[in-house]
């Protein structure tokens, strides 16, 4: 849950800055995320809608208020992948339609959709069956449901080829509505559109197809946030945008189409600062001994708090605007810097672990790269004893 920065001082001391942001903190700048928003919607043309996809805590930027602030900027859609995440929408209060991406499948589950007006994705013929029976006894509206269709994924859905009569048997049963049809893209970002071509004439097969058998068609979707940076040709009539909604490219490559800001910060406060001699082990281990005399500080963060233990001794935080190592086996709450270019720093001064100081930038494409791993897995990784402050509202 994102906390709101607040005009009545509150916590420590009647002070903000003793509060949310007295150990570590993820700062979530509002005004960049709608100008994201903003930049993607100019991509699309009248007809095409923008679904700002908020699963995951929003990328673990917090959920409730970047879909309040996507929604204000002109997302029309949100997208989670469970029904608690639609339902901390709803009951945050925002009215916006919610499809849940991901597969659900129970008369429980149902009811809950129902209930606070979300729509499913359908996958299969048997949970199609479910959700129409179970809505037979509850004698409530037609359920807006969506229909996916597998075309290279994978993953959810019945396979591109049978999409005629997969779409034939959900118009068939008389408490489900078809609200869209569509299919996910795999590989996207990449300079090889083999791939992703093969994927889009196979769900355009499938749909020529629908239409062939005599089916009005829904809309239809089917590009990521890759795909609507840079094909229209993919827009259709609604895109789904995750990663760049939060300021981020899904390839170095795509990053020239739209300026995007990151909208995500992390930030910690020194807690010590102190001078070791040389040939003295830093943390667990001791896989850093000082070769010199070290000023070093220790910064109240850890892996705890979502920062990766095996950044240890491959990562740099900005103090000041500078570029600063740190040095030492990351622990579960704290870690070690190097400051000895930093004299006179002192205990309370805040760190920046992802974000920009002056003209010195850290992002999470940076840690992705050191970890081999992807931005997404970066972002989604804080805690949420991580306090989210939301900053520069518009």
């Amino acid at each position: 849950m994102l906390s709101q920065e607040r005009s009545a001082k509150a916590v420590v001391g009647g002070d903000v800055e003793g509060g949310l942001r007295q150990r570590a903190w993820v700062e979530i700048d509002l005004g960049a995320l709608a100008h994201n928003v903003r930049q993607l919607k100019s991509l699309l043309a009248t007809k095409t809608a923008l679904m700002a996809v908020v699963k995951a805590d929003a990328y673990g930027h917090g959920a409730v208020t970047v879909a309040r602030t996507a929604v204000a900027a002109g997302a029309n859609w949100l997208g989670v992948a469970t029904i608690p995440e639609g339902i901390e929408l709803r009951q945050a209060g925002i009215e916006a339609p919610i499809l849940i991406l991901g597969a659900t499948h129970t008369p429980e589950q149902l009811q809950a959709i129902a209930h606070w007006r979300l729509q499913p994705t359908l996958c299969d013929a048997k949970q199609a069956f479910v959700f129409s029976e179970t809505l037979a006894t509850t004698k409530g509206d037609r359920l807006l449901v969506h229909v996916k269709l597998d075309t290279g994924m994978s993953r959810l859905g019945p396979h591109w080829e049978q999409a005629v009569k997969f779409v034939q048997l959900v118009n068939s049963l008389p408490h489900l509505q078809i609200a869209s049809i569509y299919s996910h893209l795999a590989t996207a970002e990449s300079l090889d559109r083999t791939t992703m071509q093969q994927q889009q004439q196979r769900f355009e097969t499938a749909i020529a197809q629908i239409q062939a058998a005599g089916i009005s068609l829904p809309p239809l979707h089917l590009a990521n946030s890759a795909a609507t940076l840079t094909h229209p040709d993919l827009h259709y009539d609604l895109v789904r945008v995750g990663l760049a909604i939060y300021g981020l490219y899904p390839a170095e490559h795509l990053s020239g189409s739209i300026q995007l800001k990151p909208v995500l910060q992390v930030k910690a406060r020194v807690t010590q600062v102190k001078t070791i001699p040389p040939n003295t082990g830093v943390s667990y281990g001791h896989h850093f001994v000082s070769d010199r005399e070290l000023g070093i500080a220790v910064v109240g963060i850890g892996y705890a708090d979502g920062v990766p233990r095996n950044l240890s001794n491959h990562m740099e935080v900005l103090i000041r605007g500078r570029r600063i190592p740190q040095i030492g086996a990351i622990t579960m709450d704290q870690l070690m810097l190097d400051v000895t270019a930093i004299p006179d720093l002192a205990v309370g001064e805040v760190v920046t672990l992802l974000g920009q100081e002056g003209n010195e930038k850290i992002a999470a494409d940076d840690w992705a790269a050191v970890l081999n791993t992807i931005s997404w897995e970066i972002l989604c990784g804080f805690k949420h004893r991580l306090p989210r402050v939301a900053v520069n509202g518009e």
